[in-house]
């Protein structure tokens, strides 16, 4: 076997399983659909699959063939759902796996009912205001039609809201009044559509009129708050991932010595410097130590100093008594200090999705049960 790596994370398996009952229970009778898309949110998508589902998630949610084919393969048979339009030689993939899959303009339907038999459900994704994809509203009818002329049936009619982390927006407001809109033609050409979605994280967690028949559980499943906006509504979520290394190296330095590339810090005072093996091609932004990025050691914030460099950082760690194998928190908790994912991000001028979906597949992950340690996955 290969020895472990001194760089990893931890998932916590229970957390996303908190997560999950918590938002169920928040949002019922709507069902929740755990999205696993992008490497389950870079946790690792066939474990995070497997403990939502046995939280009670009633779905899967992906946004790539390959992700579908990942869940199938790993013996997932749950229902899962694609939430865009696929490529029209993709869809034989998804047909033969059982996976729902979306359309949204007349071509990709025809590349679907080349592949799929008679009464094959589909759904319909409407674009009310996102403007990334989706049917427009006026052509969602002509596409329901075309659907049943088709021999398919239609399973679903969904949307997607831009500003659902912001809450006082009036734009959400807008986008599920056109939506309704939407619905209502449909309902009135005598069309039936047994499941509606709209609710995101932040809206299923803000806004209660968008949790319809079912919410799609992304961000907030890893306990991770959709945005400052609805921070508050995010409090009792559980983050269930932690990035850690162990110290590779330890050496003191001199007052006006200057470090990493481009020698951009210069120490003020004599001092230790830990060199931690984790950088940028795992997941550590470069810039982070010019924003102010910190590390845990022995339960004390110390900060990354010098550039980010590929495959390892640096730590001034001052006078602790640290040595090579020592246990070095990136993003999680050490004794009463902790860390957060949204803290990184803030410090970047990002989202804490893009934090975690960043770490990169090199580092292995470890899934957590009741504190215990599980096989670590790539």
């Amino acid at each position: 076997m290969i020895p472990q790596r001194w760089a990893w994370a931890d998932v916590d398996l229970d957390a996303i399983g908190h997560n999950v009952r918590l938002m169920a229970d928040a949002v019922a009778p709507s069902r929740v659909l755990a999205v696993v898309k992008a490497n389950g949110y870079g946790h690792g998508a066939v474990p995070v699959a497997q403990a939502a589902l046995a939280a009670g998630a009633d779905a899967l949610g992906v946004a790539l063939v390959q992700e579908a084919v990942e869940l199938r393969d790993a013996g997932i048979d749950a229902e899962i759902m694609m939430l865009s339009q696929q490529p029209p030689e993709q869809e034989s993939a998804l047909v033969e796996r059982g996976v729902v899959p979306v359309v949204y303009t007349l071509a990709g339907l025809e590349g679907l009912a080349a592949v799929a038999p008679h009464g094959y459900p589909v759904q319909v994704k409407v674009d009310t205001g996102m403007r990334r994809v989706g049917a427009q509203a006026s052509d969602v009818l002509d596409l329901a039609r075309a659907i049943e002329r088709a021999g398919l049936r239609l399973a679903g009619v969904f949307t997607h809201l831009a500003v659902a982390d912001e809450p006082d927006d009036p734009y959400t407001a807008g986008q599920l009044d056109a939506f309704d809109a939407v619905l209502d033609e449909l309902e009135r050409a005598g069309i039936d559509v047994p499941l509606v979605h709209s609710a995101n994280s932040a809206a299923a967690l803000a806004h209660p009129p968008a949790r319809r028949d079912l919410v799609r559980l992304g961000i907030a499943m890893y306990g991770l708050e959709p945005g400052p906006g609805v921070a508050a509504h995010s409090v009792d979520l559980d983050p269930a991932m932690s990035l850690r290394a162990r110290v590779s190296h330890v050496k003191t330095v001199a007052a006006g010595d200057r470090i990493s590339y481009g020698l951009r810090h210069t120490f003020k005072s004599d001092t230790a410097v830990a060199t931690v093996p984790i950088g940028y091609a795992d997941g550590v932004p470069r810039r982070l130590s010019g924003v102010g990025g910190e590390v845990l050691v022995a339960g004390r914030r110390r900060p990354i100093v010098g550039v980010v460099t590929m495959d390892q950082l640096m730590v001034d760690v001052g006078d602790l008594p640290v040595e090579v194998g020592d246990e070095v928190v990136l993003i999680g908790r050490q004794a009463d200090a902790e860390i957060l994912a949204v803290e990184w991000a803030d410090r970047l001028g990002t989202i804490g999705y893009e934090i975690v979906c960043g770490i990169s597949t090199r580092v292995p992950r470890r899934y957590h049960r009741s504190g215990q340690v599980g096989e670590a996955r790539h």
